[in-house]
Order: C-alpha cells, then sequence, then structure tokens
C-alpha cells in the first residue's frame, strides 16, 4: 500500500468550490425547482424537501393490500411492524466507486464554524484493538503502530471495529457466522468482506471493508473537478488513498428491519505535496410495512449522535438521505431514510473524524433492538410477496441509480461479486402492480412518495 502522509486540505480549493455551490443553489431557488432527483441537489439551507410531522410515539401502524402481494383484509388487527427491503451500498469491491462517483452531486456537507469539542476518548492500544476484527486488517499492523496519530490509521482502525461489532451482533441473533473473504487489488490495497447467506434470521447479510490506494484515472479527477475540486496533480498523476466501510442487511422475515449504512474517507495528495481529504456516508432504512415506533427509533438514534456536533445536522442529512434515495421513475423514495452526507471537509479534520465516528458507532444501536422486537413476529405468504415487490423496487434503485454500484460495475478490474453482494437473494416483479385504495401497502406508498418526519 501507497505511503500516505496527511495534512490539512487546500483552502483555497474549498472557498472556490464553496462559492461555485452557493452560486448553484441560488439558480436552483431562483428557478423554482424543487425536485430534481437526478442531481441530487439541495441546500441546508433551503427546504426542497418538506416533511409534516407524522408520529404518534408506541402507536404501532400495519400496510396490507388485497392484491396478489397481500389479499389479507384491510384494517386486520395486527402488531405493528416495519420490515426493510434493502439499500445499496458502496461496497469493498466498488469502494474507489463510491468516493468517485457523484460527478452530478454538487452538493458538500459543511459543518458550522463552531461545534462543541467532542472529548478525544483513548483508543487504546493498536495491536490488542486488533484482536476483535474479524480479520487483520488490510494494511500491515506495523505500518499502523508507526502511523498511529494519522487519519488514514484512525479511520482504518475504526471500519475495522464498526465491521466487528456489527458482525458480532449479527451473529449473536443469528447463530450462524460470517464468512470472512480477504481480498486485494493490484493497484494497491484491498478489503475484507463479510458474508453471511441463509441463514436463520437473515437471507443475506454483508459488512465490507475496503482500503485502496494507487492513482486517480483522468475521468475520476474529470469527477473530481466536476464536483467543485481544484487538483493539480505531478505529472498528471493525483496519489490517493480511500477506505470505508458498507454494510445492507436482507433479513428472511419481512417485519424484520433491512438497513444499510456506509462510511468512508478520501484523500489525494496535489503536485505541491498539500492534501484534499473528506468524509462521508450515512445509515438509512427502507420499510415493507411501517412501523412508528421502530422509525422513531431509529432516527432519535442517529439524531442523538448529531446533536451532539451540531443542532442543524441532522435535519440538514436527513433531508439529503431523503433527496439521494429516490427513485425517479416511481416517483418514490426508497424508504424511511435515515442521514446521508459528503464531502464533509470541515471545520477541522479532527472534528469531521469525531462526527462520523459518533455516527458510525449508531449501527448496532440502530438495528438491533428493532431485530430483537421482531424476531418472533409470524408472517403470511401475502406479506413475503409483499416484501419481494419492494426488494424489486431496491434492486431498481441499486443498479439504475445508485452512482457507487454504477461507477463499481464500470471500473476495469472491480471485484463483482463485493459490488453485487448488496443485492437480495430473491426479489419479485408484478406487471401493473398498485395497491388497491386504503390498503396498508398504499398507505406505505403514500409516506414513500411523501417523505416524513420522524422525530
Amino acid at each position: 500500500m501507497a505511503t500516505i502522509i496527511l495534512c490539512s486540505f487546500n483552502k483555497t480549493a474549498q472557498v472556490t468550490s464553496r462559492r461555485c455551490f452557493i452560486s448553484h443553489l441560488k439558480g436552483l431557488a431562483s428557478a423554482g425547482q424543487s425536485h430534481l432527483p437526478s442531481c441530487s441537489i439541495h441546500s441546508t439551507s433551503l427546504t426542497l424537501l418538506t416533511g409534516t410531522r407524522w408520529f404518534s410515539r408506541g402507536t404501532g401502524v400495519r400496510f396490507m393490500s388485497h392484491g396478489t402481494a397481500g389479499r389479507a383484509a384491510a384494517g386486520r388487527n395486527r402488531r405493528g411492524v416495519l420490515a426493510l427491503s434493502g439499500a445499496a451500498a458502496v461496497t469493498a469491491a466498488a469502494a474507489v466507486a463510491g468516493f468517485l462517483a457523484n460527478a452530478s452531486h454538487f452538493q458538500r456537507a459543511e459543518m458550522a464554524k463552531k461545534i462543541p469539542q467532542a472529548v478525544e476518548e483513548e483508543e487504546g492500544d493498536i495491536l490488542e484493538r486488533c484482536k476483535g476484527f474479524m480479520s487483520p486488517t488490510v494494511t500491515d499492523v506495523n505500518v499502523l503502530q508507526r502511523r498511529k496519530g494519522e487519519m488514514c490509521t484512525k479511520m482504518e482502525m475504526l471500519i475495522m471495529e464498526t465491521q466487528a461489532d456489527f458482525c458480532r451482533a449479527l451473529e449473536k441473533v443469528d447463530g450462524g457466522r460470517f464468512k470472512v473473504d480477504r481480498w486485494e487489488r493490484k493497484e494497491g490495497g484491498g478489503g475484507i468482506s463479510c458474508v453471511m447467506q441463509d441463514g436463520k434470521v437473515f437471507e443475506k447479510a454483508g459488512v465490507n471493508v475496503s482500503v485502496v490506494s494507487g492513482y486517480l484515472t483522468e475521468e475520476a479527477a474529470k469527477q473530481m473537478r466536476s464536483r467543485g475540486k481544484i487538483l493539480k496533480g505531478k505529472d498528471g498523476k493525483l496519489p490517493f488513498c480511500a477506505m470505508g466501510v458498507s454494510s445492507v442487511i436482507h433479513p428472511k422475515n419481512p417485519h424484520i428491519p433491512t438497513v444499510h449504512f456506509n462510511y468512508r474517507y478520501f484523500e489525494i495528495e496535489e503536485e505541491d505535496g498539500s492534501k484534499q481529504w473528506w468524509f462521508g456516508g450515512g445509515t438509512d432504512l427502507t420499510p415493507v410495512y411501517i412501523n412508528k415506533g421502530d422509525a422513531f427509533h431509529f432516527h432519535n438514534t442517529l439524531k442523538e449522535a448529531c446533536d451532539k456536533h451540531h443542532p442543524q445536522h441532522y435535519s440538514n442529512f436527513k433531508k439529503w438521505c431523503d433527496r439521494y434515495f429516490y427513485i425517479p421513475h416511481r416517483g418514490e423514495t426508497r424508504g424511511i431514510g435515515g442521514i446521508f452526507f459528503d464531502d464533509l471537509d470541515g471545520p477541522s479534520q479532527e472534528e469531521a473524524f469525531s462526527f462520523v465516528k459518533s455516527c458510525a458507532r449508531t449501527v448496532v444501536p440502530c438495528y438491533i433492538p428493532i431485530v430483537n422486537k421482531h424476531l418472533k413476529d409470524t408472517f403470511t405468504a401475502e406479506e413475503k410477496d409483499w416484501q419481494q415487490v419492494r426488494r424489486g423496487r431496491y434492486v431498481e434503485f441499486n443498479l439504475v441509480y445508485d452512482r457507487g454500484v454504477k461507477f463499481g460495475l464500470a471500473t476495469p478490474g472491480s471485484r463483482i461479486e463485493s459490488i453485487l453482494m448488496s443485492l437480495p437473494l430473491t426479489a419479485r416483479w408484478e406487471y401493473m402492480h398498485e395497491p388497491a385504495e386504503g390498503t396498508l401497502e398504499a398507505e406505505m406508498l403514500e409516506v414513500l412518495r411523501n417523505p416524513k418526519e420522524w422525530v
């Protein structure tokens, strides 16, 4: 793996890109464009997706149709549940893709100039921490020890811990074990794909880590510039380092949620030795049936993590999530969202990392309590059919619109198995499927077509 030396981001580039971004947003506002799904553009100060408050603590709601995917009578008294149809991830093999594939994505995550200084806990000895990982680190542990204070080391340790914590929690629930698959990238770096398939609870569960390095291609550099980044390589070369953790879970039971998350770091070295760096990521849910209690728990856990750093982060990144996970040809969001952000490069590297760490550490408390809540829920064949239809929507978003997946499939040398790990084992497409009016499925679609506020 190439040696990475860290320094602060290029302030000139940041100022220039912010000016361009602000000018672009003003143009959108004046034009009255309220929904641009193909570009995933919105301002943290503009309300482009308005949502009415739609939550009653402790009240569960279930949706069911009379159609092929739900023949039970509407209004039948059942427990409230939340089932989720999956989420696109920037998978390990598509690591470079996930970091680069934002050609039309002009928004950048900007943190406030002043935020509460988070107390940085003592992380402990690197060798001791590595003992709990699913696999040895991608970067040699001796190199990590020498560079303990550098951001690449801190981030690699965080994503390895996130992978291990989530995998252990899922194994405890399911009773199965993850297959650990290490892979190497000839251009530099590699990854660790952890996959559980056909378990007792989870049809497919994947938690991937990637740490890759090398040189940006000219095409990749063009995409970076299109995002407002000013890049000056030496002899046309731009060394980079990219790393992240990503996960997507497909449960067997349609009443158990599926969750998606990814958190990543990218760094580029320019001609003069200066560095540009940024973080990105998020966590989101895609329900099959709405359960307001589960939705509140999930969103509130994320909000509490965001609020430690700035009171506007949850609101801003929740809106961004709703806009990104949108299926234009269906006129639907993929699910009930969560948070999503990209190009986070301030106010300082340590503060940005602290925020990402807070978000990454929510994945277990966000998800596992909901899984345990619904482990014994029974379900009908009709409910399973509806889950399959919603998974079809997930596949459509993943293969047609998700930038990381699209870029990965088009990138020579990508590890296809890891890219497609995020797809469900089974899905369903019914011709001209439309739930009957007044059914639980129809009400589910209303939520997807009009995103709600859950906290």
